[in-house]
């Protein structure tokens, strides 16, 4: 299984397959960049990713993939890559991507989630299946938070999210920090795997990009707060 970049390097031993980690974010942070640096890598180890964009449009993901020196046409075509876009939906418009979601209510999202569990296959799979061993990743789930009350779209976390998470392969979902509840963030740390951080931190006349992480079930892992390193091609490393 491909590796997950950023995170793995922070960790003693691979991270297991069926693993669902959630990523809580400033909004200032490098995280948008850092999500873009974990599906690149995960795609250059020759795994198949599903990315799920709420901050910016397809457009936009696929331009960042370009700067990365991945071409993202030929890698959706071979049904390595799927970007769903969420984007259009946060707008209230409808999306003429082929991949997307059109209601972000939680009613409607359980359904297309029903829908995706029937796509999973156990092996190796094309565009018309998802084989177990992909990494999904959504940019932001606080996006919910706009079109649903706070008991509604975290249930849909616990109870369809996750779960198809474990189908799938790994899954990285992000929320923003400091944003919902204490009740929220309680609930969603205790049924996911592990917990990252990513922080924008100033200090005098410095500002410094942060990334750590808080827990890990079933891998030893570096729990220290680590500065991170953005290229002229916004890819995201560990500043050693």
């Amino acid at each position: 299984m491909p590796r997950i970049p950023l995170i793995e390097d922070l960790t003693t031993g691979p991270v297991p397959l069926g693993s669902n980690l959630l990523v809580e974010f400033d909004p200032a942070s490098q995280w948008f960049n850092a999500s873009i640096t974990i599906a690149a890598g995960w795609l250059r180890a020759g795994g198949t990713v599903a990315y799920n964009a709420t901050l910016r449009p397809p457009t936009v993901i696929r331009s960042q993939f370009n700067m990365l020196g991945l071409k993202p046409e030929p890698l959706e075509k071979e049904g390595r890559l799927e970007v769903w876009d969420w984007y259009t939906a946060t707008l209230g418009q409808r999306s003429g991507e082929n991949l997307t979601v059109d209601s972000l209510k939680v009613q409607d999202l359980s359904i297309e989630f029903s829908k995706l569990m029937k796509r999973i296959t156990p092996g190796p799979s094309g565009p018309s299946g998802i084989s177990a061993g992909v990494l999904a990743i959504m940019d932001n789930y606080s996006s919910l938070a706009r079109f649903n009350d706070e008991k509604a779209w975290v249930e849909f976390m616990l109870t369809r999210n996750i779960p198809a998470g474990r189908s799938i392969g790994c899954t990285v979902d992000a929320i923003i920090r400091d944003l919902h509840s204490g009740w929220v963030y309680k609930n969603l740390e205790a049924a996911y795997d592990g917990v990252v951080d990513f922080k924008l931190e100033e200090a005098s006349e410095e500002t410094k990009d942060l990334f750590r992480i808080r827990s890990m079930r079933n891998v030893h892992y570096d729990r220290k707060w680590h500065k991170l390193k953005v290229g002229e091609n916004f890819e995201v490393a560990l500043d050693m």
